[in-house]
């Protein structure tokens, strides 16, 4: 284990150092930054080894949290970069951009704060790369089995690498036009930079996976079409449908989802589109929703000089410690301040949207009013407390509804659930035989860490379904899994 009395002798946490925000909303690298090697081993030095390590089952992956603290600590990065594959395709993406559900479950967090596993794994991910430790691995055979998979986010990905590794040939399908998906075009790149994504996509490619970006799977290629092609398909396109806001005002232009704005600006940091088609420049704007993309919509705008942003968020502010519902090791629901909201903008809790409020079409402003909430739960407008923000542009970033497409039933009759997910059963097939579904696409909307623990364990599914057997791990329990069953 690591320091039998480290977290007697360290009992100061800390986190990855930031940039100075003056000094990095001028661009759109990476906010955080490499911790000391020296400052890395001490933290992991923290982890107790638990007899029952919770963080395990905090984790989706199930990664193997208190081996590679230990690794860590004592200097083996070979050995750590090992353990943390054995669980994790990606842990360049979750030291990023998970919220870490494993710290939330760490036993020191009890009484201290939690060890910074995430920051452990975020160095384990870097030093792979710096060391070049992190190599492709190569099929002892190649079988005589196709497997497409349809969309490139962090489910997809970690779907067609266990697969490839496993000796399948297996074809990767993206309508835009570079693979990466979520990973790609929905983070910005001051919380993932893209070369983090090119460099991994890199030794997939030396593995033998092969990328087909620019391809619509429902129009470019039937689904049909492609089951005749492949033996088995995947289904990791997301859940990409927006959640609007059905309110008067709603057909007024400035109104946007909040995806559209974070891909816009992504094609255009990466130089895939030479000017922005929603600029915010000297604009005053509304974010509608307090969650992550609602933070990474305040990051952007920030960085494109909008005159004013606040964020509204309907419910009340979430406690700054656990409340009695959400004991430990539950991942409970505090109040966060993110690195967007440390770089500007109001943040506004108890407000109810009531209209869009505009002039010859076009939007001027938000009518809102205090949320009061009804005896049955129920979270409604108070009467009389209704009044108008400026607002030249509202971004919604309330959430996802499913599928923005439904070829997929059109085209070969396959199911989904009430809530417009591709609906599966507990070995992640849909009612088509050979078709699978997973990730987003299949849970709904959830976290990359989920997204990458889906895509390994329908890998294994799918394996099961082609030879009979797997030897491939299968991290996601089935009480877990979230599925529809058929």
């Amino acid at each position: 284990m690591a320091n039998p009395r480290g977290f007697l002798e360290v009992t100061t946490r800390q986190d990855r150092p930031k940039r100075p925000v003056p000094v990095r909303i001028m661009d759109y690298r990476e906010v955080q930054v490499r911790p000391n090697e020296a400052v890395i081993r001490q933290q992991t030095s923290r982890c107790m080894d638990c007899g029952v390590p919770f963080c395990h089952a905090g984790c989706p992956l199930g990664n193997l949290i208190p081996e590679w603290n230990d690794l860590v600590w004592r200097g083996r990065t070979r050995e750590a970069v090992e353990r943390m594959h054995a669980t994790n395709n990606f842990p360049e993406f979750t030291g990023r951009v998970c919220p870490a559900p494993c710290e939330s479950s760490c036993v020191l967090g009890i009484n201290q704060p939690a060890v910074t596993i995430k920051q452990a794994e975020y160095s384990i991910g870097e030093a792979g790369f710096a060391e070049n430790l992190i190599e492709p691995i190569l099929p002892a055979r190649m079988l005589d089995k196709t497997v497409a998979v349809v969309g490139s986010g962090p489910a997809g990905l970690a779907a067609a690498q266990q697969l490839t590794q496993a000796g399948f040939t297996v074809a990767v399908f993206e309508r835009d036009a570079k693979i990466g998906g979520l990973l790609r075009y929905g983070i910005p790149d001051f919380k993932l930079e893209k070369s983090v994504v090119e460099r991994r996509l890199a030794v997939m490619e030396e593995e033998g996976t092969r990328f087909r970006p620019g391809i619509n799977i429902g129009t470019d290629i039937t689904w049909d079409e492609l089951r005749r092609r492949y033996d088995a398909v995947i289904v990791a396109t997301g859940a990409t449908a927006p959640r609007l806001l059905d309110i008067p005002g709603a057909e007024l232009s400035g109104i946007y989802p909040a995806m559209d704005y974070l891909k816009d600006t992504n094609r255009f940091v990466s130089g895939e589109s030479s000017s922005l088609s929603i600029d915010v420049t000297g604009k005053n704007v509304i974010v509608l929703g307090g969650g992550d993309t609602g933070s990474d919509c305040i990051g952007t705008a920030v960085r494109q000089g909008a005159a004013s942003i606040t964020t509204l968020a309907i419910g009340e502010q979430p406690p700054l410690e656990r409340s009695d519902s959400e004991p430990w090791p539950m991942f409970p629901k505090v109040f966060e301040v993110s690195s967007s909201h440390e770089e500007g903008g109001e943040l506004r809790y108890l407000a109810s949207t009531v209209e869009f409020v505009g002039e010859n079409g076009v939007l001027t402003g938000l009518k809102v009013a205090k949320t009061q909430y009804l005896p049955n739960g129920r979270r409604v407008p108070e009467p009389g407390t209704e009044h108008v923000i400026p607002a030249d542009i509202v971004f919604l970033a309330l959430g996802f509804t499913g599928q923005d497409s439904r070829t997929l039933e059109e085209q070969i009759g396959a199911c989904y659930d009430k809530r417009s997910n591709v609906a599966r059963d507990e070995n992640y097939m849909t009612n088509v035989p050979g078709v699978f579904s997973c990730g987003d696409a299949g849970r709904g909307q959830s976290l990359v860490v989920w997204a990458i623990a889906e895509g390994r364990a329908t890998a294994a599914a799918v394996e099961r379904y082609l030879t009979g057997s797997t030897f491939l791990p299968e991290p996601v329990s089935p009480h877990d899994r979230g599925f529809t069953l058929l």
